[in-house]
């Protein structure tokens, strides 16, 4: 995950223990996962019936108006189209090492 600073949004995807998917905005990516998964207060109510969840993508945004409006964008993703952006993400990862 990249640094974050105080102007900086990601929009994000993560995988649900059903192996759904839950797209989301934050300025805190890993403080926002540890909210979805229980650790600490916050999460959607739509992950809290599907924990675990990990995150499968992300992408950083300008600001929050352009965050919310690419997180619309994923959310109407097809099941399929949001499974290569996760696994996009998973050969970039790979890469890094």
């Amino acid at each position: 995950m990249s640094a974050n600073s105080d102007d900086s949004w990601f929009v994000y995807l993560v995988r649900c223990s059903d192996g759904s998917f839950y797209a989301g905005v934050t300025t805190d990516l890993e403080r926002r996962v540890r909210q979805h998964n229980g650790e600490i207060v916050g999460g959607a109510n739509y992950t809290r019936a599907r924990r675990p969840v990990a995150l499968a993508w992300y992408e950083e945004c300008e600001n929050r108006s352009v965050a919310q409006q690419r997180e619309y964008s994923v959310r109407r993703l097809s099941r399929r189209e949001k499974q290569h952006l996760a696994a996009k993400a998973a050969v970039v990862k790979d890469d890094e090492r």
